[in-house]
């Protein structure tokens, strides 16, 4: 048994990779301002993940992953 935890994997559709940031997100017409919705990402995934966000105004910032 270890004492490390488990990885976490990207959100990005179909991806297995390991995670690498957070993705942090709100959707101001769904959640109240305070609330803050994540996605994990691996290094392909970062950009295409954060640009999605970023069009319809959600993303908030991006944050490396702490493990």
């Amino acid at each position: 048994m270890t004492d490390e935890p488990p990885e976490v994997i990207c959100s990005a559709k179909d991806c297995r990779h390991a995670a690498a940031y957070v993705l942090v997100w709100n959707n101001p017409s769904l959640h109240t301002p305070d609330r803050e919705k994540t996605w994990v990402a691996c290094d392909d995934h970062r950009d295409s993940l954060s640009d999605f966000l970023d069009r319809r105004g959600f993303l908030r910032r991006v944050d490396a992953l702490q493990r």
